[in-house]
């Protein structure tokens, strides 16, 4: 494959020499972390010069997790680093995902492969070059994407005759064989979906949130009728808010996008909006009606039933990696990452105990034998062994990757057959138990419960988090009072696509979507005065 080329972002392919060091370590009762300091500007900045040009090695620096009160974004950034979720990448902007944040990714589509097969789409698998000429046929695709595509020219050697961009999205390519493969009525609904990776150039870059490249799913279906595609946007938005409450333990709103923030190439796009814990939006996952916007570009028609020929009417949605950045900005706190049950690849850790030699042994058969009892009951357990480390420095190295549950065995609990358990959600004394049986009569169901209540208790308390920052306004002076102390404003809107990019300039916030969940009774405009049918929620985010 020839080198990727986009002549105005050359710089940002400079290789970056700033790493993290991954391995916490004990001291004053901490978890420290060897952090360069500037390995955080790397992603946060993706326009300056990258610290290799320099040709000189960067400070060093010694600390443990930033508070998240302190510094929501050094916080971010240090929970990913000592959590062990990801790595930056050698190229400016993309990242490593490792092997304990990418659990979290297969446990996301482990959930939503089985909702999209329930639903009657297949999965299948696209190419990731596509011709230039795809992304030109669709006018507001290309004006949408340009500033993002990234370009091949060269392959084998030689100029390209036509140059290829990089998957930033498939409706392009889909179309292409759509067209090829439906014929007739017959042939519909097509509904596929695609597990892949996608780039897009981003400027300014975050891990998980915004990289050069990221993983996610697609769907795309095509309809004989608008209803039927209206209704499919409809399920997947429905299907995306039911993970996100019952699966990730977070309340989003699902609503329609305004003009302005319509995915290119769409008549509409419903969104599920999150809000994190330094109160900006997250769009955590979209569904677009395409209409026949695509269909018209590429000629994907069908003969109907009496033989005429019509455009396809198709859809478009799409979940990312992003949703794990979500999850550690909505639930973590100032010790680490805080991970829904339902979503962690461990639920328990098991950490035995000892102080003399021959307590060990005790001690690790008990703890083997409460981590069979477990797996056996479909529970993910980890028993962590290790006698490298202690067992103080363990309790903080797995609150700190967010395990949910921690089940403690000494020589005592032993004798007394018996467990200590302390909640992840729960900090100190208040969230341990002691006296829990071994008995896996007991221990089992007592696990089980203690796991429903952190999944319910994690989604409790975004909820009043969120709705306690949401504020009701009813005109533009009230707005931009909500939105300069970090709020959420709803308020009535019906204002023009000049109104809502006025409030983005003097707010820096945007419309993030009209909510399905609509107050009743007479509104009137905030901004014009107007009749206004609708609530719109305005907000700053990612």
């Amino acid at each position: 494959m020839g080198a990727l080329r986009l002549p105005s972002l050359t710089s940002i392919f400079t290789v970056s020499s700033a790493r993290s060091s991954l391995f916490p370590r004990r001291s004053s009762n901490r978890l420290n972390v060897r952090r360069l300091t500037s390995s955080a500007k790397v992603f946060a900045k993706a326009t300056e010069v990258a610290p290799a040009e320099s040709n000189q090695k960067l400070p060093v620096q010694e600390q443990g997790i930033t508070p998240r009160s302190q510094d929501f974004n050094a916080w971010y950034l240090d929970v990913i680093s000592m959590a062990e979720l990801a790595d930056y990448g050698p190229v400016r902007g993309t990242m490593v995902i490792r092997p304990y944040g990418y659990a979290i990714w297969e446990a996301i589509q482990d959930y939503l492969n089985v909702k999209f097969k329930e639903t009657g789409h297949s999965n299948m698998y696209f190419p990731q070059f596509i011709p230039y000429s795809f992304i030109e046929k669709e006018a507001s695709h290309v004006e949408g994407f340009s500033p993002e595509l990234a370009l091949v020219t060269v392959g084998g050697g030689k100029e390209l005759e036509e140059k290829l961009v990089v998957r930033p999205t498939s409706e392009t390519i889909v179309n292409h064989m759509f067209t090829q493969w439906i014929q007739s009525y017959r042939d519909l609904p097509l509904m596929i979906n695609q597990w892949a990776n996608v780039t897009r150039w981003e400027m300014r870059t975050k891990p998980f949130i915004r990289t050069l490249e990221f993983l996610w799913q697609e769907g795309h279906t095509a309809h004989a009728t608008p209803e039927e595609a209206e209704k499919e946007a409809m399920q997947m938005i429905d299907v995306y808010t039911k993970f996100a409450y019952e699966q990730a333990a977070i309340p989003v709103i699902p609503g329609r996008k305004s003009r302005v923030e319509t995915f290119a190439g769409a008549d509409r796009t419903y969104t599920i909006e999150a809000m994190m814990g330094d109160r900006k939006a997250l769009q955590a996952g979209t569904s677009h009606n395409l209409g026949q916007n695509f269909s018209r570009a590429f000629g994907t028609q069908f003969a109907d039933e009496n033989g005429q020929r019509q455009h396809v009417w198709q859809t478009s949605w799409a979940i990312s990696t992003r949703f794990v950045g979500g999850i550690i900005m909505t639930h973590g706190d100032d010790a680490g990452l805080m991970l829904p049950p339902r979503l962690a690849s461990v639920q328990v850790v098991i950490v035995p105990i000892w102080k003399k030699a021959n307590e060990k042994n005790e001690v690790l058969d008990a703890a083997l034998s409460v981590k069979d009892v477990l797996h056996s009951a479909g529970i993910k357990v980890k028993l962590d062994d290790s006698d490298q480390r202690t067992p103080g420095w363990k309790f903080n190295f797995w609150e700190m990757k967010g395990v949910p549950l921690r089940i403690e065995i000494g020589p005592r609990d032993v004798s007394s057959g018996s467990v200590v358990v302390s909640r992840r959600d729960i900090p100190g004394k208040p969230g341990k138990v002691f006296g829990i049986s071994m008995e896996s009569s007991v221990l089992v169901p007592y696990i089980k419960e203690k796991l429903d209540e952190i999944q319910s208790s994690l989604l409790d308390k975004a909820i009043a988090f969120r709705d306690s920052n949401i504020v009701d306004v009813s005109s533009y002076d009230e707005l931009k009072v909500a939105i300069s102390q970090g709020k959420w404003a709803r308020g009535p809107w019906v204002g023009s696509d000049e109104d809502e990019l006025k409030v983005k300039e003097e707010t820096g916030a945007t419309i993030r979507c009209y909510p399905f969940d609509q107050p009743q009774g007479p509104k009137k405009c905030l901004m014009t005065g107007s009749p206004a049918d609708e609530v719109a929620i305005f907000a700053k985010s990612y």
